[in-house]
């Protein structure tokens, strides 16, 4: 005799089911807060050394936090100012000139490359890349509360603490303050190592580029220490347009920056990124492409951003919930 089986659902069930959506709901229309919340938490974690190596010197912290802030939003801008000016005068002059040096490039090439729709798509080409910075930048309400945010937590000393205060135990409270402290070393370890990377990979690039003589050398540089945050993918990217333009001068020059791209990476991938980065990201390179794929689906480009670190965070936090679990038994 066949026996049937029978599901039954509760009704708490399907409450839960139906509020656990609406949650999900929820953070998904929130998701530009959350992402906002995510960087300040980025931020306060790359700055609070800073801060306290200034409060042993006897500097109180709400005066060393605002201290380094205005110093880091400072240099953030004079960056800012320094590079653009001279990099948006260049990349007009290129976007204005391209169709002319795709109509001289060498006719061995144009057998390859359509160079009449290459030509045509340069422009959407250099508009997706410097999107990176105009999808944050271009908000001013999203830059300003998020270094709101960032502030604000880099002047609460204690602010993990006061919000689980009323929430939960003692015990539990003194664990996710001491998982807090190991994710905030790991993102401050991957920001600082990020930024590095990015000069250094940008300025060996500007120099290899002048080097050869290749046209808008400056672009380029910036488009490639830019995509550095994009591991794998990024400088890979960033070779091909730096090697139309240069083929657009000779095709051997155009090999030649490939060759130059490659030197670089190799040379990032022996030597730069174990010195900088050590064991701060160590992720498997198809979890970090999944990553990318997920925050880019998710979030845009802020979402590719942020995918990285959003990696290391929930990959730290499982480990330590592993580790208190064995310790438990």
């Amino acid at each position: 005799m066949d026996k049937k089986l029978v599901v039954e659902i509760s009704g708490r069930t399907i409450v839960f089911v139906v509020l656990f959506l609406l949650f999900l709901k929820f953070l998904w229309i929130i998701k530009d807060i959350l992402f906002s919340l995510f960087i300040a938490f980025i931020l306060r974690s790359a700055l609070l050394p800073v801060v306290v190596r200034l409060r042993r010197l006897g500097i109180p912290h709400a005066l060393a936090a605002v201290f380094v802030f205005l110093l880091f939003l400072g240099g953030l801008l004079g960056f800012v100012f320094l590079i653009f000016p001279p990099l948006l005068i260049e990349l007009s002059n290129f976007v204005r000139t391209a169709p002319i040096y795709f109509e001289t490039l060498s006719p061995q090439l144009q057998g390859v490359v359509d160079f009449d729709n290459v030509g045509r798509y340069i422009p959407n080409v250099t508009s997706f890349v410097f999107g990176l910075l105009g999808g944050v930048f271009s908000n001013a309400l999203f830059v300003f509360v998020t270094l709101f945010f960032a502030l604000y937590f880099l002047i609460q000393e204690n602010f993990i603490r006061d919000l689980l205060t009323n929430f939960v135990e003692e015990e539990s409270i003194v664990w996710v303050v001491e998982l807090m402290k190991k994710i905030e070393r790991r993102m401050a370890a991957w920001l600082w190592g990020e930024v590095v990377l990015m000069f250094i990979i940008g300025l060996f690039t500007y120099i290899g580029l002048s080097l050869l003589r290749v046209k808008y050398a400056l672009s380029l540089a910036f488009i490639a220490g830019l995509l550095e945050v994009v591991p794998n993918i990024g400088p890979v990217i960033a070779t091909v347009p730096a090697f139309l333009i240069a083929s657009t001068q000779s095709l051997v020059l155009g090999l030649s920056v490939i060759a130059l791209y490659f030197i670089i990476q190799q040379f990032e991938n022996t030597l730069i990124v174990p010195l900088v980065m050590r064991k701060t990201v160590g992720l498997n390179p198809i979890v970090t492409l999944l990553a990318l794929l997920i925050g880019g689906r998710i979030g845009g480009i802020v979402g590719v951003l942020l995918s990285i670190p959003f990696t290391l965070f929930v990959e730290t936090v499982l480990i330590e919930v592993l580790k208190k679990r064995q310790l438990s038994r």
